[in-house]
């Protein structure tokens, strides 16, 4: 089970801990697919209300565009 995605946990994140965040997408090893994803909500989270501390990281918020055709 995920945590929930509050202010008071965005705001306690240092630059440490967003470094393993940022280890764990770029690793992509997880065991599910929800699992990744709940890490790039936070991730994601952090970018817009911590742009500093996610500002290294913001290559793996970002999405490609692509051509469904």
């Amino acid at each position: 089970m995920t945590e929930t995605i509050t202010p008071e946990r965005l705001a306690a994140f240092d630059e440490a801990e967003i470094a393993v965040l940022a280890q764990r997408l770029d690793d992509d090893d997880y065991p599910t697919p929800f699992d990744a994803l709940a890490d790039w909500h936070l991730l994601r989270a952090l970018a817009i209300h911590r742009p500093e501390l996610a500002r290294p990281y913001v290559h793996l918020v970002d999405s490609e565009p692509f051509d469904e055709e």
